[in-house]
């Protein structure tokens, strides 16, 4: 059997399994162990197990839990909630605040976490129940909240960027600082596309009154005081890194430490709350090191078969310019997106495309940074986008997955066009480096 026939039944193998409902951490491990025994036999086993091998015990990886448990520790104290009613505060009266407000709390907490499924659940529960009730339209505020919270595929310290950095074995402190103009271009979209959206039709965003206010914080000094504590928090983590004090496995370990700080000064720390904490930083973290795990020996035996000569042969014998080249990836993670979230598709198609990127002299923190981008699109696409599950799951009654479906489709465009305007303006990613 040649290559190219191997590439389509290990590609078929791998979407006949994914019907069936198996996780892809046991569906690519699968695949991994049937083509290593099928092409090799039972001797080639201890190199695939020994890229396994270098990717659970990169350090780097490191920062995942503890990015992870900082996340949650956010989630589970008050301090997000203070966040957003003090940006109440600054909003106003301006038609569409309350979203715009929204946009710029998910940005925050983007820049403390970089957990987009926590950002979503937590701004499903704060910010979607008050859009609604000061009568936003539903489809304008289901839409602030998932790309919103997709924010934090982009913004540093971003879980997604740290993978990517791990792969492409790149400075991750590089791309942090590469992701934030990005980053500050999709917020400014989004807030700009909501302020005409409302300003040409203030009954999609009705002005604050002072009825309806309910703010508990009442004055700006007050509002400030309460945006203080998460904004030292964030300077704690992403200021050691850009300042060169700290790597960002040891920036992670400050964040936390200043969040833990943060949460026993304002005396919302439990035992509880800990162990909540520490079981869901070892439930996602399970996932990214099993999916990893099982994707590292698909990669790996692939490799082995000579499937990365055969990819490489395939797409640099097009004729076409290399950013067409560049375009078709960009597209194949599109499609994969439809049907696998990011960690599956960073750990099966990286390896496959950064050495083709390489070749074609584009610059790898570039394409991360386009790589981000494509994963927030595929986390709000449907069907199987994962903002809509989480928003769905703490989301009002009266809200439905196809409401979710089609309040995300103007923000996925506005994300496509960020992505668009990275492809022909690279200099808007990397301008700081």
């Amino acid at each position: 059997m040649d290559i190219s026939t191997a590439t389509l039944l290990m590609v078929g193998a791998i979407f006949a399994l994914l019907v069936t409902g198996l996780p892809l951490a046991f569906i690519t491990g699968l695949v991994a162990m049937a083509f290593t025994f099928g092409w090799f036999g039972e001797t080639a086993l201890p190199l695939v197990t020994s890229r396994v091998y270098g990717f659970i015990t990169e350090y780097s990886l490191v920062a995942v839990p503890m990015f992870v448990l900082m996340a949650s520790l956010l989630d589970r104290s008050g301090i997000a909630k203070d966040l957003f009613n003090a940006m109440r505060v600054f909003a106003g009266r301006l038609p569409g605040g309350v979203a715009v407000q929204t946009i710029v709390v998910a940005f925050f907490l983007a820049a403390l976490s970089g957990i987009i499924g926590g950002e979503i659940v937590l701004l499903g529960i704060l910010a979607l129940p008050q859009m609604l009730r000061l009568g936003y339209d539903k489809r304008l505020s289901i839409g602030v909240v998932c790309a919103g919270g997709a924010l934090g595929t982009m913004m540093p310290p971003s879980i997604v960027l740290i993978i990517y950095g791990l792969i492409a074995s790149v400075s991750i402190a590089e791309l942090f600082t590469a992701a934030v103009t990005p980053a500050v271009i999709l917020m400014g979209s989004y807030i700009a596309y909501v302020l005409v959206r409302c300003l040409k039709n203030p009954d999609m965003g009705p002005p604050l009154t002072e009825e309806s206010q309910d703010n508990p914080f009442d004055n700006r000094l007050d509002a400030a005081k309460a945006i203080l504590l998460p904004g030292l928090i964030a300077f704690l983590v992403l200021g050691t890194i850009y300042g060169g004090i700290a790597s960002v496995t040891e920036a992670a370990a400050m964040g936390v430490f200043g969040v833990m700080l943060a949460i026993v000064v304002r005396r919302e720390f439990s035992l509880a709350m800990l162990h909540h904490s520490l079981g869901q930083t070892l439930n996602t973290c399970g996932m990214i090191i099993w999916i990893g795990i099982g994707a590292a020996a698909l990669v790996g035996v692939y490799n082995l078969m000579g499937g990365n000569r055969f990819v490489s042969g395939l797409i640099l014998g097009l004729e076409v310019a290399p950013i067409v080249v560049i375009l078709v990836m960009m597209g194949i993670m599109l499609v994969l997106g439809l049907f696998l979230d990011w960690i599956g598709i960073a750990m099966l198609a990286l390896p496959i495309f950064l050495p083709i990127v390489t070749e074609l002299g584009f610059d790898p923190i570039w394409f991360g940074i386009l790589f981000a981008v494509n994963m927030q699109v595929s986390f709000l696409s449907p069907p199987f986008g994962p903002a809509a599950f989480y928003l769905k799951s703490v989301a009002p009654p009266e809200v439905s997955l196809k409401d979710i479906y089609l309040s995300v489709l103007p923000f996925m465009l506005i994300q496509l066009c960020v992505l668009a305007a990275l492809l022909l303006w690279p200099q808007l990613a990397i301008w700081p480096l």
